[in-house]
Formats: C-alpha cells, sequence, structure tokens
C-alpha cells in the first residue's frame, strides 16, 4: 500500500502480549504500543485532529504559525502535520523534560522555547502562559491548548476506543492509562463504556499531581502539588479534556517505580519505551489485586523510549536520581 503522506499512517498501532514483567499479574495484559506512529506516540492523533479541527473552523489559515505548549510529544505530532501542509511551530516547553525532544522539534523545523518547570501555571513564566501571550502577539497564529480542546479527547473517541474494541473483539476489561492532559483516557474510556458500561478505566497518576485527588474530592488540594521527576503525566491544572466520570479510579507511582519498571520493559519485553508506560504498568501491578484470570487488560504505551536516552536509559541519570545501586 503507498500513502499519499506520513500523516495518513497514523493510527492502527499493534496490541502485544505482556509477559515477564506482568507474571505476577492473574489477567491477561496488552499493550497498545502507539510508538508505531509516525511521530513515536499517540499524541499524533489528537495533535492531526487540533490542527484539521482549526483548519475547518477557519482560526488556522494558509502559512499560518501553530503555537503550543508541550512536554514533546503534542509538538511532535504537530510538527509532522506542519511539514506536510505548510504551517510555521512554534513550542513552548519546560526545562525538565529531555535535551532529545527539543533537538527532534527543532530539526523538523519548529522554534522551541524552553519555561522554568517549578512555577506556577499561572505564572508568566510558565509554558503554559508564554504559550497564550505568544498566539496574541503572533499575526494568523493558533494556539492548539491541548489541555482544554476537546478535539484532544475526541480524536481518541473516533480512533483509539474503536480500535481497541475491534482488536480484542470486544473482550476487554480494563483500561490503563497515564493521565496528563486527559484526552486519550476521557475519549478512549468513553467510546469502550459505551460498548460495555462495566468495562472499568484506571487512571495512573504520579506523586506531585494533582488528578487523584481532585477525582476523589472535586478540590485541588495545594499539599499535592509539588516537582516531580516523571514525564508525560500528572498535572498541577485540571485540564477541561479530563472527564473524571469516566475514570473508575487514580493510582498514584512514585517517580522510581515508573523510571525502573520502563526499564524492565525494553529489557524483558523488548519495548523500548516512554517514562509513563512505564508509570501505567507499575500502577497495575500496585491494582493487580482488583484482576482475575478472565480480565482482559490494555495498557497505552504513550511514547518510544529513544526519547528519554538521557535519563531513563542512562545509568549515571538513573544513579543521581537514586533510582539505581
Amino acid at each position: 500500500m503507498i500513502y499519499e503522506n506520513v500523516l495518513e499512517t497514523i493510527g492502527n498501532t499493534p496490541l502485544i502480549k505482556l509477559n515477564k514483567v506482568v507474571a505476577g499479574i492473574n489477567a491477561t495484559v496488552l499493550g497498545k504500543v502507539e510508538t508505531f506512529n509516525p511521530g513515536h506516540s499517540i499524541k499524533d492523533r489528537m495533535a492531526l485532529k487540533m490542527v484539521e479541527d482549526a483548519e475547518n473552523d477557519g482560526s488556522l489559515k494558509p502559512g499560518g504559525t501553530i503555537i503550543e505548549c508541550t512536554s514533546g510529544n503534542t509538538g511532535m505530532g504537530i510538527a509532522l502535520a506542519a511539514c506536510v501542509k505548510g504551517y510555521k511551530c512554534i513550542f513552548t516547553t519546560s526545562d525538565k523534560q529531555s535535551p532529545e525532544k527539543f533537538d527532534i522539534l527543532r530539526a523538523l523545523g519548529a522554534e522551541v522555547i524552553v519555561c522554568p518547570t517549578n512555577v506556577a501555571a499561572d505564572d508568566p513564566r510558565s509554558y503554559y502562559s508564554v504559550a497564550e501571550k505568544l498566539s496574541k502577539e503572533t499575526p494568523n497564529s493558533v494556539w492548539c491548548n491541548q489541555y482544554d480542546n476537546l478535539s484532544n479527547r475526541e480524536a481518541h473517541y473516533l480512533s483509539t476506543g474503536p480500535e481497541l474494541w475491534k482488536q480484542t473483539n470486544g473482550k476487554i476489561t480494563h483500561l490503563v492509562v497515564g493521565v496528563g492532559t486527559g484526552g486519550t483516557i476521557s475519549g478512549t474510556g468513553r467510546y469502550l463504556k459505551e460498548q460495555n458500561p462495566n468495562i472499568k478505566v484506571w487512571g495512573i497518576d504520579t506523586y506531585g499531581s494533582a488528578l487523584k485527588k481532585y477525582h476523589e474530592t472535586r478540590e485541588i488540594d495545594e499539599d499535592e502539588i509539588y516537582p516531580y521527576i516523571t514525564e508525560g503525566i500528572g498535572e498541577d491544572i485540571i485540564p477541561k479534556n479530563v472527564d473524571f466520570d469516566v475514570i473508575d479510579l487514580f493510582e498514584k507511582v512514585t517517580d522510581k517505580d515508573g523510571a525502573v519498571m520502563a526499564r524492565r520493559l525494553a529489557r524483558e519485553e523488548g519495548l523500548l519505551l516512554g517514562y509513563s508506560c512505564g508509570s501505567a504498568v507499575a500502577g497495575l501491578i500496585q491494582l493487580k489485586d482488583k484482576l482475575k484470570p478472565t480480565d482482559v487488560v490494555v495498557v497505552i504505551f504513550h511514547d518510544h523510549g529513544s526519547r528519554y536516552i538521557g535519563k531513563l536509559y542512562n545509568d549515571q541519570w538513573m544513579k543521581d536520581q537514586g533510582f539505581l545501586e
């Protein structure tokens, strides 16, 4: 088959059974390996949807500039769309992200502005605030704002959810997803629960994030919010894309457990994956007592380990964090 351009290869990623790392889990565990997307992450799906919806509503015009605040993967997806469609890109990101992400975005022609991590979301230096300011100052530009742009979760309702239902022949019983913007878990989970309301949707959060406590109390607890190392999941804000009614529970995973499990996935399953993928499997293991032998669990593997070579897969970095003896 010949594709007209790289964007046509987004989606239809494989389900791969996990074996060694889930040996203690009494259920079938499958990984939805989103690294097979052209941008090597699940964010390609929603990035293209946000761009196309902006084109369709007239906010993104020919020759325009796309602005986004991103931890890297959404920027990658948007950059691919911009290359094919002829737009410029400016991305704001935080200084805790791996340098590989910045280099990849620049390789695709994007301008990258690195902002401090340890500031509040409404601080003018934060990567949210800088993106919003740029969008007001840049002529013929659109700020995608993946956190509150509901095209994000709609992309997964239209693609990821139907794929999982079809691939498992409707046998899926649990969906496990690391939660950041909330688009993946909310869109996919909504579709699956429409097919079978008994499917459980479990969100994986990280210590330092406000999501789990907000799910349980509908209040933001400032004491829950502090800097953390895990990339790709957790928030100090509550994105509009998170549909808390779709999510049955949240489980928090430590920075160390997520990192160690990501390395185990590489060595024991041959899957070189990103930080949040390790967190998702570590969270699933913490919840294993809720599973039974007939269950079919799907874990979303968001992105590729090549984004984290200087961190997760660098022994010295792991030792410096106290994650490796």
